[in-house]
């Protein structure tokens, strides 16, 4: 069962999905343009594991408020500290760090930085950042798939754009790149154009793009993540190239990478029963 609470940390009130009970968290962060609710298929499984699972609603997103509308509210830091915040207000004695997306830029750097303890991380296509900084340089594919990035620097356009039309940009966003268009129907969509039309959502999700771009999350040395970590990619994401996963490495001392093929950038949505499946056997061992 998966109810929702309200936890204070760091300044915001997060809204946080929660299945299961104990001290060893299994905390979910999701990406973009996503919520808590991307996290739904992976919760149960979690708590049967014995986790008490928590999926926030991240800085700046769905339910969790306030919603800061600067740029510099959404450096990559200060939403590295909401997580640490979230860690000790749940008081959990064992964490596990779970994340996709956006969420994962964030726990790579959680986790290089050793900011809390960490028994295992989990990571679903997003690559290394080093990784993916060295190839953007290198690769004209990946700097054509990350076109939108340049895009979400202009002001106003982009929040114009996405909103439009019912957020029909969001929805597009889901259901144009899915493989599996029938894990996306209207009920999920209309999930996420909403939570995307709240005043004010729409400028914080893409001030997370503008912020890393500001801000040069990628200008840093990356120290080798000691924590055993899983990376579940699917294949067909038409933002990440392959090549992304290259090198992974050489900045993870104890990594397993699972690729699902015919699988979409949005892999835990899209092929749950395979992603729990992975994620059941590499935490049980």
């Amino acid at each position: 069962m998966i109810t929702t609470r309200t936890v204070e940390a760091n300044g915001f009130r997060f809204a946080v999905d929660e299945a299961g009970q104990g001290d060893r968290l299994a905390l979910c962060l999701h990406g973009f343009p996503e919520s808590r609710y991307s996290w739904r298929h992976q919760m149960p499984l979690l708590a049967g594991l014995g986790y008490r699972a928590w999926a926030p609603d991240l800085r700046g997103y769905g339910d969790t408020t306030p919603r800061p509308q600067d740029v510099a509210s959404y450096r990559i830091d200060r939403l590295v500290d909401d997580v640490a915040a979230l860690i000790d207000a749940s008081g959990a004695r064992e964490v596990t760090l779970l994340a996709h997306d956006w969420g994962a830029l964030v726990a790579w750097t959680f986790a290089a930085d050793r900011v809390r303890p960490l028994k295992q991380l989990v990571i679903m296509n997003v690559p290394h950042p080093a990784v993916f900084a060295r190839v953007i340089r290198t690769s004209p594919a990946q700097r054509k798939r990350s076109w939108y990035v340049a895009f979400f620097q202009l002001p106003w356009l982009p929040e114009r754009m996405m909103t439009a039309r019912r957020a029909q940009a969001i929805r597009r966003a889901f259901h144009g790149m899915a493989v599996d268009k029938s894990r996306f129907p209207d009920e999920v969509l209309d999930r996420y154009a909403a939570n995307a039309l709240r005043p004010g959502a729409m400028r914080a999700m893409i001030n997370w793009y503008r912020a890393a771009v500001r801000y040069r999350v990628q200008d840093r040395q990356w120290p080798a993540i000691e924590t055993p970590t899983l990376i579940v990619w699917g294949e067909e994401d038409a933002a990440l190239g392959l090549e992304t996963l290259e090198g992974t490495e050489a900045f993870v001392r104890d990594l397993r990478i699972e690729r699902l093929p015919g699988v979409s950038h949005w892999v835990q949505q899209e092929a749950p029963e395979r992603v729990n499946a992975i994620l059941e056997g590499w935490l049980r061992s």
